[in-house]
């Protein structure tokens, strides 16, 4: 493994510009920050990252999203593992402070929604606005997302482009690519909503990868609402309908989560089964 993982010295030596950025960014404040990794340590992230035999991962397979999930930092390799922990340690919380304006930023070990992500050729995830609470610390708000991305190569014509929307979902008003390497900030809100809806086109064996951490901060009283997933405007009366429809299966979902203590397994079990059986249909 290598002995230096984050690049903290040129990230910090770049804060002020950074920050400038974020704080300016529209649709929502945002920032992306190329080779935070050094590349000893990205090509070693890269070359542990688990391919999708690997019994950890776990589907979210319907009709707003068909990704892979790991959220198990102990079933990871050592220089994913270590990334990791140093995204979660008080030098990279403080800059991110700096950066986002937000003090008190509280990281997840438990990778609750975050982890290691995977998207094969076909998937997608719709337009949405993140869940706004933590799902076993209900007082922790969810306030800063980053996505960093991990795919050695990725070329344009696979799609896979993050969009960034308006809070009124009339226009699309960025996009990201997911270049390797690459790592996106943004401040995670009742409507900053972001996805890949469109289905990737990367050849059979490539994957859409990244991994994503959320920070907190604890209120007296955080506000919970579940995924909020939109349709496009040009995505049609059926599609919406399709993407509301799952919307609120999700939101029941997670209101019986946090109620009755499910676990996501079941759930996903359930909505692999509706989703084969709506193709069928």
């Amino acid at each position: 493994m290598p002995s230096q993982l984050l690049a903290m010295d040129r990230l910090s030596a770049g804060l002020p510009d950074a920050a400038a950025q974020y704080a300016a960014a529209v649709p929502f404040p945002h920032t992306v920050l190329d080779d935070v990794l050094t590349p000893e340590a990205f090509a070693a992230a890269v070359e542990e990252f688990p391919g999708t035999e690997d019994p950890f991962w776990r589907g979210y397979l319907h009709v707003n999203e068909t990704k892979y999930s790991n959220t198990a930092p102990d079933t990871w390799g050592p220089t994913l593992r270590a990334v990791a922990r140093e995204l979660c340690a008080p030098e990279f919380v403080a800059y991110l402070e700096r950066l986002t304006g937000i003090e008190d930023l509280l990281p997840d070990w438990s990778m609750d929604g975050g982890g290691l992500h995977q998207t094969l050729r076909g998937g997608h995830l719709n337009i949405h606005a993140d869940f706004t609470t933590h799902h076993e610390r209900e007082n922790w708000a969810r306030r800063v997302n980053i996505l960093l991305y991990l795919n050695e190569e990725w070329h344009p014509e696979w799609g896979g482009e993050l969009e960034l929307w308006d809070r009124q979902m009339t226009a699309r008003q960025g996009t990201v690519t997911p270049k390797g390497n690459r790592m996106l900030v943004f401040t995670t809100s009742f409507d900053s909503f972001h996805g890949h809806p469109d289905p990737l086109t990367c050849p059979p064996g490539e994957a859409r990868r990244s991994m994503a951490l959320y920070y907190f901060t604890e209120e007296a009283e955080a506000v919970r609402r579940s995924t909020n997933y939109r349709a496009r405007p040009t995505d049609g009366a059926g599609r919406g309908a399709a993407i509301w429809a799952d919307r609120t299966a999700l939101d029941v979902y997670d209101r019986a989560k946090r109620r009755l203590g499910l676990r996501d397994e079941t759930v996903q079990g359930l909505l692999g089964r509706l989703q084969r059986l709506r193709r069928r249909g």
